[in-house]
């Protein structure tokens, strides 16, 4: 198989500006995520999509691979499927599957990206796998930055949510706390079919792309991961990253 992974970045987010290129340990953020991926052995290849030269730049001065894509991109789908286009051209194939890896998961390992893209090797009826991990804290439970997810009995996503869900508030305190893990694989036309859909209005409310599946009456597997992982969506984030990742064994094969 074919499976490419693309790393949506760009400088413009709403919530923390320029975070790409925030430092961890002498090492921008999207350098630890780029690094990390590529030691995937099950990856064809490893690219950044961006719109923002200053992330090109970098990349291109560390020897990570990167694509420019359109600035008027919405969403990571819409510019990981142009990227995806871009890099079939460039590598003169055509990919299986495409995994999208969030440029703000600095922490995240070969291993993740290896169980994200087993059950679609495995069963060719899968079209998209999210990780997904427990929350340890109810303070993260309550974080409206953090994408909460229930599944149902086969670990199929019944809803995602930036509010607690399942609900504490009916008397049962000890809750599933899920969290999606942004690293997602895409069958490579369920990818572009999934984009020429329009928006539907729970992915809207949400805020979450994967809510455009279900409306759809169509299914998101989740995949466990026990994995220490942080989405960086704020300087307080940046800070516990920065401190989780102090003895990190796996950045010390690059940095």
């Amino acid at each position: 198989m074919n499976i490419i992974a693309v790393i949506p970045a760009r400088m413009g987010s709403s919530r923390f500006p320029g975070k790409p290129l925030a430092d961890i340990h002498g090492v921008p953020m999207i350098g630890h995520v780029a690094f990390r991926t590529a030691m995937c052995t099950s990856l064809t290849a490893t690219y950044v999509a961006t719109c923002d030269s200053v992330i090109m730049d970098y990349c291109t001065s560390v020897g990570l691979k990167c694509v420019m894509t359109a600035d008027t991109h919405e969403r990571c789908t819409t510019r990981t499927a142009e990227a995806l286009l871009k890099i079939e051209e460039e590598l003169g194939i055509r990919a299986d599957i495409v995994v999208m890896v969030q440029g703000d998961e600095p922490m995240t390992t070969p291993e993740m990206i290896e169980a994200a893209v087993k059950p679609m090797i495995a069963d060719l009826s899968i079209n998209v796998v999210n990780l997904m991990g427990d929350m340890k804290t109810v303070e993260e439970f309550e974080d409206p930055n953090e994408v909460k997810v229930v599944v149902d009995l086969n670990n199929d996503a019944l809803y995602f949510s930036r509010e607690p869900v399942p609900s504490r508030k009916k008397g049962v305190t000890n809750v599933p706390m899920r969290k999606q893990v942004c690293i997602i694989p895409f069958r490579r036309d369920y990818l572009l079919r999934f984009n020429a859909l329009p928006e539907t209005p729970l992915e809207i409310i949400e805020s979450v792309d994967m809510m455009r599946i279900l409306e759809h009456g169509e299914k998101v597997r989740m995949v466990p991961y026990a994995a220490n992982t942080l989405s960086v969506d704020t300087q307080h984030d940046l800070d516990r990253a920065i401190e989780m990742m102090k003895n990190d064994a796996l950045r010390k094969k690059y940095s």
